[in-house]
């Protein structure tokens, strides 16, 4: 076999550390509201700050060589439209209970609608496990899916969020095998 050039035995930085369900104490670094076509998101980029997985998106972030790297550690809140639909009531209810979980979290501390005032603020976030798809490929990751105080977290009186399997996806097919004849003595391939 020829060498290559820039060969070096080390450590592929592909793998990353992953924060397994459940819930978690953390800080709010930055909220910004996003505007789609379809409406608004507030989106909180957040890293844990107690516990064993302390600081895990900040060394994600850090540890990422890619040129397009993104912030794994986010939050997104949909902004109701307030049009009064069922969906919007909906809406309301988790943004509503979103901040309560942060001025529960942060006394003395009112939601002002500035979500710059956001910023530093801790809040308890419940992770969940949810499948991915794409290009073919499927796995299993987390993300935030809820928020709650951080006294609920550190007393462990919080809810765990159900997993979140992909929709509607198809079953697979089963695999199929070549039933070889119980007398067939060949020589294996290796």
């Amino acid at each position: 076999m020829k060498k290559f050039e820039g060969y070096e035995a080390k450590r592929s930085g592909n793998a990353r550390e992953t924060l397994p369900a459940g819930g978690y104490v953390c800080k709010i670094f930055k909220a910004e509201e996003e505007t789609y076509s379809w409406g608004s998101v507030l989106v909180l980029s957040i890293d844990v700050t107690e516990g064993e997985y302390a600081g895990i998106w900040t060394r994600d972030y850090k540890n990422n060589t890619n040129e397009d790297k993104k912030w794994r550690g986010t939050m997104r809140l949909t902004v109701p439209k307030d049009d009064g639909s069922e969906k919007d009531a909906w809406t309301k209810n988790s943004f509503n209970n979103a901040m309560w979980a942060i001025e529960a979290s942060n006394p003395g501390y009112v939601w002002n609608w500035d979500e710059r005032s956001l910023k530093d603020k801790l809040v308890g976030v419940i992770y969940r496990d949810r499948e991915w798809e794409m290009n073919g490929n499927t796995g299993w990751t987390t993300e935030a899916g809820g928020l709650t105080s951080v006294d609920d977290i550190r007393n462990n009186t919080f809810k765990a969020l159900k997993p979140k399997p992909i929709k509607n996806k198809p079953a697979a097919a089963a695999p199929a095998f070549t039933d070889l004849a119980s007398d067939d003595d060949g020589e294996l391939p290796f």
